[in-house]
């Protein structure tokens, strides 16, 4: 998986992107709807499968918010969620092992691990600005809560 730049104060191992351009958060934030419909997904690149990595990170994250809790709780449930403990590619329980290298090392392992912490921790910061309106959120992000993109959940 590709070690992507990103735009955050969130310390880890992603370089920092330019402040001014999309980077890959802002990406699979406008790729969403597009992309959880399919079933299939075209693996050009390590770009892609990061891609692919946050989709469903968004629509675990989605899935946590079935109570349609106020912006803060909200805010408070998605950053328990980026923080909890998680599976990287190479684990047993790792939904995409057949689409995901495993790590090379163990020092390989726990780069992968800091580098998805970081970009779930940055998700989890905007993900709800771009779900709520005025302190509920928008039934066109609900809607996708029980949606499974390519039939896999993290």
């Amino acid at each position: 998986m590709a070690l992507l730049p990103i735009k955050t104060r969130i310390r880890g191992p992603a370089p920092i992107a330019d402040p001014n351009a999309e980077d890959i958060i802002d990406e699979s934030l406008n790729l969403f709807r597009a992309n959880v419909l399919f079933r299939n997904f075209e693996i050009k690149g390590d770009a892609d499968r990061v891609l692919i990595y946050l989709i469903l990170f968004i629509t675990d994250c989605l899935g946590k918010l079935t109570k349609n809790p106020s912006l803060r709780e909200a805010e408070k449930i998605l950053s328990t969620s980026a923080l909890s403990n998680f599976a990287i590619p190479g684990d047993a329980t790792f939904p995409l092992n057949a689409l995901y290298s495993a790590p090379s090392s163990k020092m390989d392992a726990e780069l992968l691990r800091q580098y998805l912490s970081q970009l779930r921790q940055e998700m989890a910061v905007r993900l709800p600005n771009h779900i709520y309106e005025n302190d509920k959120p928008g039934k066109w992000w609900m809607c996708f809560q029980k949606r499974k993109f390519m039939n896999k959940s993290l």
